[in-house]
């Protein structure tokens, strides 16, 4: 990436050299722009909310910004993007969205994220460490920004304007207003389980940390599911992989309080709202809850069920190269015998790579839209 202050190399997290996509956009390269040609004073303390792949943390790595993030390979793609940058280790924090935010904010970089769940919930957060003379600039594709990510800036910051579009892209900018009455934050979000997903589960809270996939209501693929789960009865070990708010794990640990369950996403956001409705449901099963890559860290042979409804989405960019990584890493941990179940809108014809990597897929349920399928791993 080409930025005022020289060239910048740049790779998303893992790298594949297969991988077209790039780790920088327009609007990245738009606000380093903005920030140069205006003189933007970067002294103080400069937080940096939802850069995607570090691209903006690394290109002002000098003035040793802070970034706060909600993806574990956002952030892992970062640190390999400073150290390729040869910034010393240390001179940018990393926070997430759990973590607390600094007390004070003189320069807040805002890269718009695809949630406004989200972007409400950090922007309510930052808000008490935001003063007047805050610099504020926002920054994304245009259609990323709407007249509601607009309000919602003026609704909780201050009065707020856009520029005009570049590269289609566009920016943000705020005047803070310390006076402002600001709404509470409604987030965490928790409601019941319908009763058409079963007499164990119906009436049961779920909660939802801002971001988290369909975080105010049960997604339809999720309903489709949990109508449609394996039995686990003597089951040891047991996967809820991309586990947003981990209604699939509790469900499992409900049906079979004997099951250990691993809940793992790469979402800050969604480990907290898995751990909170494992919690809420007062399981007294053993759970385990980990934020990173799929299945990296977890032992070969190790697993004896691994559930999963694989997003088909990176950003704005339609992929399947994160359920690809899932399935070959439910491939690697799974023990002989193991099951795969996988939920998926049918057209993303999940069950032609599954033959692939496993000899064998089973149709277990469909209907008009998704469809449920078991693979199991012969040797």
């Amino acid at each position: 990436m080409t930025t005022p202050w020289g060239e910048v190399a740049l790779a998303r997290y893992p790298e594949d050299p297969r991988d077209r996509l790039r780790a920088w956009d327009a609007s990245d390269a738009y606000l380093l722009r903005h920030l140069a040609e205006q003189d933007v004073p970067l002294s103080g303390t400069v937080v940096v909310l939802g850069d995607r792949w570090g691209a903006l943390v690394t290109a002002l790595a000098a003035h040793g910004p802070v970034q706060i993030t909600d993806s574990w390979l956002g952030q892992e793609a970062t640190r390999a993007n400073l150290a390729r940058a040869d910034v010393e280790a240390g001179s940018v924090r990393l926070l997430t969205t759990q973590d607390p935010v600094p007390e004070r904010i003189d320069v807040l970089l805002v890269r718009v994220p695809k949630s406004l769940a989200l972007l409400e919930d950090q922007l309510l957060r930052l808000a008490p460490a935001v003063h007047a003379d805050t610099v504020v600039v926002g920054t994304g594709m245009v259609k990323e920004i709407h007249t509601s990510t607009l309000q919602l800036f003026e609704r909780i910051l201050g009065p707020t304007r856009t520029s005009l579009a570049r590269q289609k892209a566009r920016l943000i900018f705020c005047a803070p207003d310390p006076s402002l009455h600001r709404p509470a934050n409604p987030w965490p979000y928790a409601y019941d389980l319908p009763g058409d997903v079963g007499a164990r589960l119906s009436g049961r809270p779920v909660v939802n940390h801002a971001g988290v996939f369909c975080a105010d209501r049960l997604d339809i693929g999720t309903r489709f599911f949990l109508q449609h789960l394996p039995p686990t009865d003597g089951t040891r070990r047991v996967v809820d992989l991309g586990c947003g708010n981990g209604v699939v794990g509790t469900a499992v640990a409900l049906a079979n309080p004997e099951a250990e369950v691993l809940f793992t996403d790469e979402s800050f956001q969604a480990v907290a709202s898995a751990q909170a409705t494992y919690k809420a449901n007062g399981v007294p099963g053993h759970a385990e809850f980990r934020v990173g890559d799929g299945l990296t860290g977890v032992p070969d042979g190790s697993v004896d069920v691994v559930l999963t409804n694989p997003p088909f989405h990176s950003h704005q960019a339609t992929t399947d190269a994160t359920a690809w990584r899932m399935f070959t890493g439910a491939r690697r941990t799974l023990r002989p015998g193991g099951e795969l179940w996988v939920v998926g809108n049918r057209h993303l014809g999940y069950h032609v790579k599954l033959r692939r990597l496993f000899g064998n897929c089973e149709l277990v349920a469909g209907d008009p839209k998704f469809v449920v399928l078991r693979s199991v791993r012969r040797t």
